[in-house]
């Protein structure tokens, strides 16, 4: 399913845009009379997704070989409402989506840095990748969850 960056840049920013449709959504809801458990609700899906989106976005910048700049848009597209996806697109359109997993090391000096050598460690291996992603975004969401939610209160 995942077998290139492009496919799963390409579905975790569309699932970020759609837990920001269940945000607003439930934030509608509590304003015309819901239980406020549903912004509570729908903010810890659209919060999972989101950093799930931000780490996924950090892998194939590193992947693609993105300028710090275009990584860094990329993750913080994740913050305005529905930008993942024209985001998702530019990147498709303007090439930096091409292309699949760097799994081997070529006679390109760069990947011979720490970091793409540990990045196709876990490439190689995507299901330790998977499970120490999924524990990582768990990890940082239940701090942010202990922390409180924007604004306070």
């Amino acid at each position: 399913m995942f077998r290139t960056p492009d496919r799963l840049f390409r579905v975790l920013a569309i699932a970020e845009a759609i837990t920001w449709t269940i945000l607003i959504s439930a934030i509608i809801a509590r304003a015309v009379g819901a239980p406020g458990v549903v912004v509570t609700v729908g903010g810890g899906i659209h919060g999972f997704v989101f950093l799930a989106y931000a780490a996924t976005a950090v892998l194939v910048a590193l992947n693609q070989r993105w300028r710090l700049g275009v990584g860094a848009l990329a993750v913080v597209s994740a913050v305005v409402p529905y930008a993942t996806v024209p985001t998702e697109i530019w990147l498709h359109r303007s090439g930096r989506l091409t292309g699949v997993w760097r799994l081997d090391e070529t006679d390109d000096p760069r990947d011979r840095r720490w970091y793409d050598r540990l990045m196709r460690w876990f490439l190689r291996r995507p299901w330790v990748l998977a499970v120490l992603l999924v524990v990582g975004i768990v990890v940082l969401y239940v701090i942010l969850l202990l922390i409180g939610p924007p604004g306070g209160k």
